[in-house]
C-alpha cells in the first residue's frame, strides 16, 4: 500500500492534504539569476541550444535542485516550444524572447497549420523529463508546462513579444472567426503536448497564459476561457488524474473566471492578496504569490512575507511560490534563503 511518504509533497498539496509546511518551488528558478546557469550560457549561447539538447537542458533543469531541494524541478523549455512543431517558425532571441518567422496574419496561414507529433517534432522532451524523473525520484515533483491557447496566439499573430498586443487585438475584434480557428488549432496542438509531458514523466502539467490578463473579463471570457477549458478537458479525457495548474499574469480581476476552465490548482499573481484569493476562489486549491521583487529585500523581509503568505492559505491545498518567475538579477543567496525558510515554515509558524 503507498503511503504518504511514497508520494512526492507537492503532489500531496495538489490532492488538498493537511501539511505541515507547504511544499516549494519556484518559476524561472532554472535561469540567469544562478552563476552555474550563466557559466553554461557561455558554451551554449542559444536558448534553443539550452533548451532542445537533452543533456544540456537537463543539466539547466537541476541546477536548482541540486542547490536548493525544491519540492518541484521544472522542465527548462519555452512556452513556444512546440509552435514549429505544427508549421510556425521560430528562434528565441537573447534578451529579446520568441520571434516568429512568418507572422500569422492570414486564413491560409492558419488553414495550412497541421497537428502536433511530439516525438517527431519535439524528441528531446521524452530524454529530458525521463531523466528528471530518475534523477529526483519521489525527493520532488517533476512539473512539466506549456502556453495557452491565448498567448501562444498572441505570438503567433504578433510576431514577437508586445505591449500594446494591437495586431492580435485588431484580429480579435476585426476578424474574429479567423483567430478562433487559430485558438482552437493551437489547443489541440497544446493539449497533446500536455499528454506528451505527462507520457514521459511530467507529474504535474503548468498552463501559463501570459498574456491573457490584458485582456477585458469580456474578451477574457471570449477569447481565452474556452480554449484553456477546451485544453485540459481534452487532457483529462486520457489523463485524468495529472494535476493541472492554471496561471494568468495580471489576474486579480480574473480569479474566479480563471476557476471555470476547469484547472485543479489556480497560480495567483502578487496582486492580489492571498486570503482575498482563498475567499474568493472557495475550495479551488491554489500557489504562490510572493511579488518576485521580495528577494531583493533583507532575509528579515523575506521571511516574514513568506509567513505572512503562508499563514493566509493555510494548510492545504496550496503550494508556495512567486506570483510570477524569479528576476534575473535576484542575489542568489537570497533564492537559497527563500527556499530554507519555506522548508521551515512549521517552526517559524509555531513562535510567530
Amino acid at each position: 500500500m503507498t503511503g504518504p511518504s511514497d508520494i512526492p509533497y507537492l503532489l500531496r498539496a495538489t490532492r488538498g492534504e493537511v501539511l505541515d509546511r507547504p511544499p516549494v518551488w519556484m518559476m524561472r528558478q532554472a535561469g540567469r539569476y544562478m552563476k552555474a546557469y550563466r557559466d553554461l550560457r557561455e558554451k551554449y549561447p542559444s536558448f534553443r541550444e539550452r533548451s532542445e539538447i537533452p543533456d544540456v537542458a537537463i543539466e539547466v533543469s537541476l541546477q536548482p535542485w541540486r542547490a536548493f531541494k525544491p519540492d518541484g524541478v521544472i522542465l527548462f523549455s519555452d512556452i513556444v516550444t512546440p509552435l514549429p512543431g505544427i508549421g510556425i517558425g521560430m528562434d528565441i532571441a537573447e534578451g529579446r524572447g520568441p520571434i516568429m518567422d512568418d507572422p500569422i496574419r492570414t486564413q491560409a496561414q492558419v488553414d495550412a497549420l497541421h497537428p502536433l507529433e511530439p516525438d517527431e517534432s519535439l524528441p528531446f522532451i521524452r530524454p529530458i523529463l525521463k531523466a528528471l524523473r530518475d534523477e529526483v525520484k519521489n525527493e520532488s515533483t517533476v512539473l512539466g508546462f506549456v502556453g495557452a491557447p491565448w498567448t501562444l496566439a498572441a505570438y503567433a499573430v504578433e510576431g514577437k513579444g508586445s505591449k500594446s498586443y494591437s495586431i492580435v487585438k485588431n484580429m480579435a475584434f476585426s476578424e474574429p472567426a479567423m483567430l478562433h480557428a487559430l485558438l482552437s488549432k493551437l489547443a489541440d496542438a497544446i493539449a497533446t503536448y500536455v499528454c506528451h509531458q505527462i507520457d514521459c514523466g511530467a507529474q504535474v502539467v503548468q498552463m501559463f497564459d501570459s498574456w491573457a490578463g490584458h485582456l477585458s473579463p469580456l474578451d477574457f471570457e471570449t477569447f481565452a476561457l474556452p480554449y484553456q477549458k477546451q485544453v485540459f478537458d481534452q487532457v483529462r479525457q486520457t489523463h485524468p488524474d495529472t494535476p493541472l495548474i492554471l496561471l494568468v499574469s495580471g489576474s486579480a480581476g480574473l480569479l474566479e473566471r480563471m476557476a471555470l476552465a476547469g484547472p485543479d490548482m489556480i497560480s495567483v499573481d502578487w496582486t492580489v492578496d492571498m486570503a482575498d484569493a482563498r475567499r474568493r476562489l472557495g475550495d479551488m486549491k491554489v500557489q504562490g504569490n510572493l511579488d518576485p521583487g521580495v528577494l531583493f529585500g533583507s532575509h528579515g523581509f523575506i521571511r516574514d512575507r513568506i509567513i505572512d503568505t503562508i499563514k493566509k492559505a493555510g494548510n492545504s491545498g496550496h503550494i508556495l511560490n512567486l506570483g510570477h518567475g524569479v528576476m534575473k538579477d535576484t542575489p542568489e543567496d537570497n533564492v537559497r534563503f527563500f527556499f530554507e525558510t519555506a522548508k521551515q515554515a512549521d517552526q517559524l509558524l509555531a513562535i510567530a
